[in-house]
C-alpha cells in the first residue's frame, strides 16, 4: 500500500501554504491606495460535462473531448479493492495491481509489452487502493489503435507469470521491512489504526505471512471475480470524436457479458480507547504527533462547512494552527489537520504536528486548546472571508484542464455522487455563513473524543507524558516471516 512519507507531508503542506499566502487578498494592508483596489466577482465555473453512455452490458463510459494536444488517455475503475481482500491476504491488491501488467498477457510478456509501448512514447498501467483496481493508458492520437488493443489484451487476457509475482512479493516484503524507519510513516499509519480500528480494512497493511500466502490461483480468481463490465467506469480523454470513440469502445467492448456484481462493504469502524498512546522511537531528536477521531463522509450536507472550517484552523500560512502555534509559540516544525472526508465512509479528524522532543506536552496541550478554541471562538468576519477567499480562488487550479475534471466526475460516477456536484461545492462554499461554522464546529468537535499519538524518543521526553494521563505503548512490532523465530504479533496496544 502506499503510504505518505513525512517529506510528502511537509511539501504538501508548504506548497499549500504557499499557494494559499499568494491568494491571500489584500484587505489588510495599510497603503490607502491598495486598500481601493476592489476585488471583482469570480467568473461563473462552468466545466465541460463529459459525455456519458451506459452499454447494455452495464459499463459507463465517459468521454471529454479535449483537443489541445493530439494526445488521448482512458482510464478503467474496476468496483472491488483491498477493502474486500481477506485479512489473511492482505497484500494481495498490492500484488494485483502491480502483476497485472508486468505479468504480460497470454500472448506476450511484460517485457515484450514494455518494448511495444516504449516504441510509441505510450504507457498501458495498472494498479489498486482500497475500493478499486485501476488499469490505464496514454498514447499519442496516431497510435491510439495500436495501443488501445495492448489495453484490451491487458484488461481480459493477464497471464500473471510466477516470476512477475514473486517479484512483487519480494517488493512489497522490502516495504515491510523499512515500514518502522520515517517518524512520519509510522505516526500516519498508527493514527489511521487508532482512529479505525487496527483489523478495519482502511488500517490494515501488509505482513511478510499475509503476503507469502498471496498466490497466482488468488490473482486469477479476484480477475474472474471483479473485472466485469457492470463493474467498470471507463472515461477517457483527448483528441477524438465522441461519436467515433464511442463506436470503437462498443466494438471492443459489446460483446463482453456481465459478470457478478462487486459486493458493497459493510464496514465498522471501533475507534481505540481515547487516551494517550506512545510509540517510542530512539533515532530521533523529535515528536510526532497526531490527535484523531472519526470524520465525515462527503455527502454530508455539512461538508462546505466543515471545509470553510478547516481552512481557517488548519491549512495555509495564516490558519489558526500555523499562527499560534508554529509562529507565536515557537512548537511546531509543521503543523495542520481538520476533519476528514471520504466519499463512501467516514474520512479521519486528524491534526498532526511535529516538535522537538523537549516541546512534547506543551503541543498537545496547544493542540487541544485550540480545538476547544475553536468550539467557543469559530471564525467569523475577517478570518471567514480570507479562508472562503482563498478555496475559491484555489478551486480552479484543481480543474484547470479536461482530464481532471473528467477524474473528478469518474469518483461521482462511482460513489453515486449528483454529476453536478463540482458545481455545487463552489456554490456551497459561498453560501457558507459564520453561522454555518459556528454549528459544525460544536457538532463534531469533541475533544473528549480525540485518541492522542505521539512518536518519539522516550530518553529525551523522559517523564513529560505523565502529566497527560494514562499512556499505553503501541507495538510496533514487524512479525518476522513465516517459519523464522520472533514476535508473532505487532500494530496494538502493547500494555495498559
Amino acid at each position: 500500500m502506499k503510504r505518505r512519507t513525512r517529506l510528502a507531508f511537509l511539501v504538501s503542506l508548504l506548497l499549500m501554504s504557499l499557494l494559499a499566502a499568494a491568494q491571500q487578498p489584500a484587505r489588510t494592508t495599510n497603503d490607502p491606495e491598495l486598500g481601493k483596489i476592489k476585488t471583482p466577482p469570480l467568473p461563473a465555473f462552468h466545466p465541460q460535462v463529459p459525455k456519458r453512455v451506459v452499454l447494455p452490458n452495464g459499463m459507463v463510459l465517459l468521454l471529454q473531448e479535449d483537443h489541445e494536444l493530439p494526445l488521448v488517455d482512458g482510464i478503467m475503475r474496476v468496483r472491488g479493492g483491498s477493502r474486500l481482500e481477506p485479512a489473511s491476504k492482505v497484500g494481495l491488491i498490492d500484488i494485483y495491481g502491480d502483476v497485472w501488467r508486468t505479468g504480460g498477457t497470454k500472448d506476450k510478456t511484460g517485457d515484450q509489452l514494455d518494448d511495444f509501448l516504449e516504441a510509441r512514447a505510450a504507457k498501458v498501467e495498472t494498479d489498486g487502493n482500497a475500493d478499486s483496481t485501476i488499469i490505464s493508458f496514454s498514447c499519442l492520437k496516431p497510435d491510439f489503435e495500436d495501443v488501445f488493443k495492448v489495453f484490451l489484451d491487458v484488461l481480459q487476457n493477464p497471464a500473471f507469470r510466477e516470476d512477475k509475482i514473486a517479484l512483487a512479493q519480494f517488493q512489497l516484503n522490502t516495504v515491510i521491512a523499512r515500514r518502522n524507519d520515517d517518524i512520519g510513516q509510522i505516526a500516519r499509519r498508527v493514527s489511521t489504526q487508532l482512529a479505525y480500528g487496527p483489523t478495519n480494512p482502511y488500517a490494515r497493511f501488509p505482513e511478510y505471512s499475509t503476503v507469502a500466502a498471496i498466490t497466482r490461483d488468488d490473482l486469477i480468481q479476484w480477475h474472474r471475480q471483479y473485472v466485469h463490465p457492470n463493474n467498470i467506469i471507463f472515461g477517457v480523454v483527448g483528441d477524438f470524436d465522441s461519436a467515433a470513440m464511442e463506436a470503437r469502445i462498443r466494438q471492443g467492448f459489446g460483446s463482453w457479458p456481465k459478470g457478478p456484481e462487486a459486493p458493497r462493504p459493510k464496514i465498522t469502524f471501533t475507534p481505540e480507547k481515547p487516551q494517550l498512546y506512545f510509540v517510542p522511537k530512539e533515532d530521533v531528536n523529535q515528536s510526532d504527533i497526531q490527535m484523531v477521531s472519526l470524520g465525515i463522509e462527503r455527502n454530508n450536507p455539512d461538508y462546505f462547512a466543515v471545509e470553510v472550517m478547516n481552512y481557517a484552523f488548519g491549512a495555509g500560512f495564516s490558519s489558526r494552527l500555523i499562527k499560534y502555534l508554529r509562529t507565536e509559540k515557537g512548537l511546531a516544525y509543521a503543523v495542520g489537520g481538520g476533519i476528514g472526508s471520504a466519499f463512501d465512509h467516514p474520512g479521519i479528524f486528524r491534526l498532526a504536528m511535529g516538535t522537538k522532543s523537549a516541546t512534547t506536552t506543551d503541543a498537545v496541550k496547544g493542540l487541544k486548546q485550540e480545538l476547544q478554541k475553536l468550539i467557543n471562538d469559530p471564525p467569523r468576519g475577517e478570518e471567514l472571508r480570507s479562508a472562503k477567499d482563498a478555496i475559491l480562488n484555489a478551486f480552479i487550479f484543481n480543474f484547470d484542464s479536461k482530464a481532471k475534471v473528467l477524474r473528478e466526475q469518474m469518483a461521482y460516477e462511482y460513489y453515486g455522487y449528483p454529476l453536478d456536484f463540482l458545481d455545487r461545492y463552489r456554490a456551497g462554499i459561498e453560501k457558507t455563513t459564520a453561522e454555518d461554522v459556528a454549528r459544525v464546529a460544536r457538532k463534531y468537535i469533541h475533544p473528549e473524543q480525540f485518541v492522542t499519538l505521539v512518536v518519539g524518543n522516550p530518553e529525551e521526553i523522559g517523564d513529560q507524558l505523565k502529566g497527560l494521563g494514562p499512556v499505553t505503548k503501541w507495538d510496533i512490532t514487524i512479525p518476522p516471516p513465516p517459519g523464522e523465530k520472533g514476535k508473532s504479533a505487532g500494530g496494538g496496544a502493547e500494555s495498559k
